[in-house]
């Protein structure tokens, strides 16, 4: 009965699932609450459509995931617009790509790419970002050091409910012993804090200097810099950006530019 065409609230619910995974929030807002105190679709159509087109393909998400990612919707600029923004100022009605923060395993996975060392590896065992102690009760104790046994995706660690992981907690992953339909987005002072000065930050800033220095193949600053900025940033850094990055390298290193790229903002956020 949770399939059947004749119940189309479960095709609903996992379409607006997916909808709040790419863009930030679902057609219906409270995802985990569909009823009278729920709040209502931005887009009651486009959410039936989603719905019927995923029954009728035989509940293939992937099939779901392509539809989505090759939207118009989706591939749209999130530049801003006042006239728009005045009218619908959270882009509920989509006038353009909703900018978002990326998650706290998109974020570890992300600075493990940039740094070249995110290891691909499909299946298998999964690995910790902590320590697991047992003295009459259990203790996790978050590692200062990670080693290349944990470069792997994040959807590979082990979560334990009582433990904290610092990269991972600070940017709001959810508790694992409660249930989340929505992940919270907060700015606190200690996600700066870890990117900047965590073992790991340090760790990844060096890996990214030496394939800097590897892929541009040359001494030059100005060379180096524009292979950072693409592996960070998918760009070229303007004139002044690429004034203060050499700057910066010729006074501190070219790692003290690769540390900062990884900490930009830009690099973390979606748009």
């Amino acid at each position: 009965w949770l399939v059947t065409k004749e119940n189309p609230l479960t095709s609903r619910v996992i379409v607006n699932r997916f909808w709040q995974q790419f863009f930030g929030t679902g057609i219906v807002k409270t995802s985990e609450d569909f009823g009278v105190q729920g709040e209502k679709p931005s887009h009651p159509e486009l959410l039936d459509w989603l719905a019927t087109r995923l029954m009728s393909e035989g509940w293939r998400l992937k099939s779901l995931h392509k539809r989505l990612m090759t939207s118009q919707t989706y591939q749209q600029s999130s530049v801003f617009k006042p006239e728009a923004a005045r009218i619908d100022g959270d882009a509920r009605y989509l006038w353009r790509f909703p900018p978002r923060r990326m998650q706290a395993e998109e974020i570890r996975d992300t600075i493990l790419s940039v740094a070249g060392k995110l290891d691909l590896k499909m299946g298998g065992p999964g690995f910790r970002l902590y320590e697991y102690q047992q003295d009459n009760v259990a203790t996790y104790v978050p590692l200062d050091v990670h080693g290349p046994d944990t470069y792997r995706r994040a959807v590979y660690h082990h979560n334990a409910r009582a433990a904290r992981v610092d990269i991972l907690a600070d940017f709001d992953i959810p508790d694992p012993a409660f249930a989340e339909p929505r992940r919270a987005s907060t700015t606190t002072p200690l996600q700066a804090l870890t990117l900047m000065n965590h073992r790991f930050a340090f760790d990844m800033a060096n890996f990214f200097n030496q394939r800097v220095v590897t892929e541009s193949n040359s001494t030059d600053p100005a060379t180096q810099i524009k292979v950072a900025f693409n592996l960070a940033l998918g760009r070229n850094p303007s004139e002044e950006e690429l004034a203060r990055a050499i700057a910066l390298t010729k006074t501190h290193g070219l790692r003290a530019c690769c540390r900062a790229l990884l900490n930009s903002n830009e690099m973390i956020n979606l748009r």
